[in-house]
Protein backbone atom coordinates (compact mmCIF):
# COMPACT_ATOMS: atom_id res chain seq x y z
CA UNK A 1 0.00 0.00 0.00
CA UNK A 2 1.34 3.41 -0.97
CA UNK A 3 2.36 5.74 1.79
CA UNK A 4 3.29 2.99 4.26
CA UNK A 5 6.81 1.89 5.08
CA UNK A 6 8.28 -0.90 7.15
CA UNK A 7 9.62 0.35 10.50
CA UNK A 8 13.40 0.28 10.62
CA UNK A 9 14.91 -1.93 13.33
CA UNK A 10 18.05 -0.32 14.76
CA UNK A 11 21.20 -2.18 13.76
CA UNK A 12 22.86 -4.23 16.48
CA UNK A 13 26.60 -4.51 16.01
CA UNK A 14 28.31 -7.63 17.31
CA UNK A 15 31.25 -7.18 19.69
CA UNK A 16 34.72 -7.30 18.08
CA UNK A 17 35.91 -10.18 20.26
CA UNK A 18 39.63 -10.67 20.68
CA UNK A 19 41.18 -14.11 20.48
CA UNK A 20 42.10 -15.43 23.90
CA UNK A 21 45.81 -15.47 23.02
CA UNK A 22 45.86 -11.94 21.57
CA UNK A 23 43.60 -9.93 23.88
CA UNK A 24 46.55 -8.50 25.78
CA UNK A 25 48.17 -7.33 22.54
CA UNK A 26 44.88 -5.81 21.38
CA UNK A 27 44.50 -3.99 24.69
CA UNK A 28 48.02 -2.58 24.41
CA UNK A 29 47.65 -1.63 20.75
CA UNK A 30 44.10 -0.32 20.52
CA UNK A 31 43.36 0.65 24.11
CA UNK A 32 40.54 -1.87 24.47
CA UNK A 33 39.69 -5.54 24.04
CA UNK A 34 36.44 -7.48 24.24
CA UNK A 35 36.26 -11.08 25.44
CA UNK A 36 33.43 -13.65 25.47
CA UNK A 37 32.45 -15.42 28.67
CA UNK A 38 34.34 -18.60 27.81
CA UNK A 39 37.57 -16.59 27.64
CA UNK A 40 36.79 -14.81 30.93
CA UNK A 41 36.40 -18.17 32.64
CA UNK A 42 39.54 -19.63 31.06
CA UNK A 43 41.71 -16.63 31.93
CA UNK A 44 40.38 -16.01 35.43
CA UNK A 45 39.83 -19.57 36.57
CA UNK A 46 36.27 -18.71 37.58
CA UNK A 47 33.67 -21.39 36.94
CA UNK A 48 30.39 -21.00 35.09
CA UNK A 49 28.49 -22.19 38.16
CA UNK A 50 30.41 -19.85 40.45
CA UNK A 51 29.73 -16.80 38.30
CA UNK A 52 26.08 -17.79 38.03
CA UNK A 53 25.93 -17.94 41.82
CA UNK A 54 26.85 -14.24 42.01
CA UNK A 55 23.89 -13.07 39.94
CA UNK A 56 21.22 -13.00 42.71
CA UNK A 57 23.16 -10.06 44.19
CA UNK A 58 21.80 -7.85 41.41
CA UNK A 59 18.30 -8.35 42.79
CA UNK A 60 19.42 -6.74 46.06
CA UNK A 61 21.02 -3.49 44.87
CA UNK A 62 20.11 -0.17 46.50
CA UNK A 63 18.90 3.01 44.75
CA UNK A 64 21.56 5.48 43.65
CA UNK A 65 20.61 8.60 45.63
CA UNK A 66 23.15 10.86 43.91
CA UNK A 67 21.77 11.16 40.37
CA UNK A 68 21.76 14.84 39.53
CA UNK A 69 19.26 14.43 36.70
CA UNK A 70 16.64 13.37 39.27
CA UNK A 71 16.36 9.89 37.76
CA UNK A 72 15.34 6.70 39.57
CA UNK A 73 16.79 4.33 37.00
CA UNK A 74 20.07 3.30 38.68
CA UNK A 75 20.67 0.87 41.54
CA UNK A 76 24.16 -0.05 42.72
CA UNK A 77 26.58 -1.30 45.35
CA UNK A 78 30.27 -0.46 45.71
CA UNK A 79 33.44 -1.94 47.22
CA UNK A 80 37.14 -1.03 47.39
CA UNK A 81 40.09 -3.41 47.51
CA UNK A 82 43.79 -3.78 46.71
CA UNK A 83 45.50 -6.51 44.70
CA UNK A 84 49.17 -7.34 44.48
CA UNK A 85 50.04 -10.62 42.82
CA UNK A 86 47.52 -13.14 44.10
CA UNK A 87 46.79 -11.23 47.30
CA UNK A 88 43.36 -9.57 47.30
CA UNK A 89 42.61 -7.42 50.34
CA UNK A 90 39.28 -5.76 51.06
CA UNK A 91 39.55 -2.10 52.08
CA UNK A 92 37.39 -0.65 54.87
CA UNK A 93 34.33 0.97 53.36
CA UNK A 94 35.03 4.30 51.73
CA UNK A 95 33.16 6.66 49.39
CA UNK A 96 33.46 6.70 45.63
CA UNK A 97 34.96 9.99 44.44
CA UNK A 98 35.93 11.37 41.02
CA UNK A 99 37.26 14.78 40.04
CA UNK A 100 35.17 17.00 37.81
CA UNK A 101 37.78 16.52 35.07
CA UNK A 102 36.61 12.91 34.70
CA UNK A 103 32.96 13.20 35.65
CA UNK A 104 31.52 16.64 34.98
CA UNK A 105 28.07 15.54 36.21
CA UNK A 106 28.82 13.70 39.44
CA UNK A 107 32.43 14.58 40.13
CA UNK A 108 33.70 16.55 43.09
CA UNK A 109 31.47 14.90 45.71
CA UNK A 110 31.82 11.91 48.00
CA UNK A 111 29.23 9.30 47.09
CA UNK A 112 28.54 6.74 49.82
CA UNK A 113 26.86 3.90 47.98
CA UNK A 114 25.55 0.77 49.68
CA UNK A 115 28.39 -1.72 50.18
CA UNK A 116 28.79 -4.99 48.29
CA UNK A 117 27.56 -7.89 50.42
CA UNK A 118 30.27 -9.53 52.58
CA UNK A 119 29.45 -12.98 51.19
CA UNK A 120 30.07 -11.68 47.68
CA UNK A 121 33.41 -10.14 48.63
CA UNK A 122 34.49 -13.50 50.05
CA UNK A 123 33.24 -15.54 47.08
CA UNK A 124 36.09 -17.44 45.40
CA UNK A 125 35.03 -16.53 41.86
CA UNK A 126 34.63 -12.82 42.72
CA UNK A 127 38.20 -12.82 43.98
CA UNK A 128 39.37 -14.83 40.97
CA UNK A 129 38.09 -12.08 38.67
CA UNK A 130 39.96 -9.42 40.65
CA UNK A 131 43.22 -11.40 40.58
CA UNK A 132 42.88 -11.91 36.82
CA UNK A 133 42.31 -8.20 36.18
CA UNK A 134 45.39 -7.40 38.25
CA UNK A 135 47.40 -9.75 36.01
CA UNK A 136 46.07 -7.91 32.96
CA UNK A 137 47.16 -4.59 34.47
CA UNK A 138 50.56 -6.04 35.48
CA UNK A 139 51.17 -7.13 31.89
CA UNK A 140 50.46 -3.61 30.67
CA UNK A 141 52.36 -1.57 33.25
CA UNK A 142 54.45 -3.89 35.39
CA UNK A 143 53.71 -5.65 38.65
CA UNK A 144 52.62 -3.40 41.50
CA UNK A 145 49.84 -2.88 44.02
CA UNK A 146 46.56 -2.06 42.31
CA UNK A 147 43.91 0.02 44.06
CA UNK A 148 40.55 -1.20 42.87
CA UNK A 149 36.87 -0.38 43.04
CA UNK A 150 33.98 -2.64 42.10
CA UNK A 151 30.54 -1.33 41.16
CA UNK A 152 27.46 -3.52 40.81
CA UNK A 153 24.95 -1.71 38.57
CA UNK A 154 21.36 -2.24 37.52
CA UNK A 155 19.98 0.31 35.05
CA UNK A 156 16.23 -0.04 34.57
CA UNK A 157 13.40 1.60 32.68
CA UNK A 158 11.46 2.88 35.71
CA UNK A 159 11.45 6.37 34.19
CA UNK A 160 10.80 5.07 30.67
CA UNK A 161 14.47 5.43 29.87
CA UNK A 162 17.60 4.42 31.77
CA UNK A 163 21.05 5.94 31.34
CA UNK A 164 24.05 3.68 31.99
CA UNK A 165 26.43 6.64 31.61
CA UNK A 166 24.50 9.85 32.36
CA UNK A 167 27.81 11.76 32.30
CA UNK A 168 28.26 10.88 28.61
CA UNK A 169 31.47 9.70 26.97
CA UNK A 170 34.15 9.78 29.63
CA UNK A 171 37.30 8.45 31.23
CA UNK A 172 37.39 7.18 34.81
CA UNK A 173 40.79 8.48 35.93
CA UNK A 174 42.22 4.99 36.48
CA UNK A 175 44.53 2.62 34.60
CA UNK A 176 42.28 -0.31 33.72
CA UNK A 177 38.49 -0.56 33.45
CA UNK A 178 36.57 -3.82 33.06
CA UNK A 179 32.86 -3.73 32.16
CA UNK A 180 31.20 -7.13 32.55
CA UNK A 181 27.75 -7.50 31.00
CA UNK A 182 25.65 -9.73 33.24
CA UNK A 183 22.11 -9.45 31.92
CA UNK A 184 19.84 -7.67 29.44
CA UNK A 185 16.15 -8.12 30.18
CA UNK A 186 13.38 -6.82 27.91
CA UNK A 187 15.27 -3.75 26.67
CA UNK A 188 16.54 -2.11 23.53
CA UNK A 189 19.53 0.20 23.39
CA UNK A 190 22.47 -0.09 25.76
CA UNK A 191 25.02 0.04 22.96
CA UNK A 192 28.66 0.29 24.01
CA UNK A 193 30.82 2.93 22.31
CA UNK A 194 34.60 3.26 22.56
CA UNK A 195 36.53 6.12 20.98
CA UNK A 196 40.20 7.01 20.66
CA UNK A 197 41.06 9.76 23.12
CA UNK A 198 43.00 11.78 20.54
CA UNK A 199 41.89 10.37 17.22
CA UNK A 200 38.95 9.77 14.89
CA UNK A 201 38.51 6.03 15.29
CA UNK A 202 35.82 4.36 17.34
CA UNK A 203 33.84 1.17 17.76
CA UNK A 204 30.20 0.55 18.58
CA UNK A 205 28.72 -2.78 19.58
CA UNK A 206 26.22 -4.37 21.94
CA UNK A 207 27.33 -6.69 24.72
CA UNK A 208 24.68 -9.39 25.13
CA UNK A 209 26.35 -12.54 26.50
CA UNK A 210 26.37 -12.88 30.31
CA UNK A 211 29.90 -12.42 31.67
CA UNK A 212 31.37 -11.12 28.43
CA UNK A 213 33.68 -8.19 29.20
CA UNK A 214 35.05 -4.97 27.76
CA UNK A 215 38.59 -4.15 28.93
CA UNK A 216 39.76 -0.53 28.61
CA UNK A 217 43.06 1.28 29.03
CA UNK A 218 41.56 4.40 30.51
CA UNK A 219 44.37 6.74 29.44
CA UNK A 220 43.92 5.78 25.78
CA UNK A 221 40.17 5.81 25.16
CA UNK A 222 36.85 7.28 26.23
CA UNK A 223 33.70 5.19 26.51
CA UNK A 224 29.96 5.33 27.05
CA UNK A 225 26.82 3.19 26.90
CA UNK A 226 23.71 4.52 25.20
CA UNK A 227 20.36 4.79 27.04
CA UNK A 228 18.03 1.83 27.34
CA UNK A 229 14.27 1.69 26.75
CA UNK A 230 11.67 -1.06 27.24
CA UNK A 231 11.62 -3.56 24.39
CA UNK A 232 7.83 -3.23 24.33
CA UNK A 233 5.73 -0.15 24.95
CA UNK A 234 4.65 -0.06 28.58
CA UNK A 235 7.07 -2.81 29.50
CA UNK A 236 9.83 -2.81 32.08
CA UNK A 237 13.39 -3.98 31.60
CA UNK A 238 16.89 -3.67 32.97
CA UNK A 239 20.59 -4.04 32.18
CA UNK A 240 23.01 -5.43 34.77
CA UNK A 241 26.77 -4.87 34.77
CA UNK A 242 29.79 -5.24 37.01
CA UNK A 243 32.37 -2.50 36.55
CA UNK A 244 35.82 -2.96 38.07
CA UNK A 245 38.56 -0.32 37.96
CA UNK A 246 42.24 -0.58 38.87
CA UNK A 247 44.55 2.34 39.55
CA UNK A 248 48.25 2.51 40.41
CA UNK A 249 49.52 4.70 43.23
CA UNK A 250 46.37 4.95 45.32
CA UNK A 251 42.66 5.54 45.20
CA UNK A 252 41.09 8.63 43.68
CA UNK A 253 40.40 10.81 46.72
CA UNK A 254 39.70 14.55 47.15
CA UNK A 255 43.28 15.07 48.31
CA UNK A 256 44.90 12.95 45.60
Amino acid sequence: MLGLSTPQVPAVFSPPFSAIDSHQDDLARYGFAVLPAVAVRALSGASEAGLQALLPDWEQLEPDEYLKDGGRYRRRRHASFTVRGDAVRDVPYRPHWQPLDYNALHGGMERWFAPVAPATLAHADWRALLRWLARVADALQGARTWYGEAHQFRIDTTDGIGRPTPEGAHRDGVDLVAVFLLARHAIKGGETRVFELDGPRGQRFTLEEPWSVLLLRDARVIHESTPIQPAEEGGHGHRDTLVVTLRAGGFLDPGA
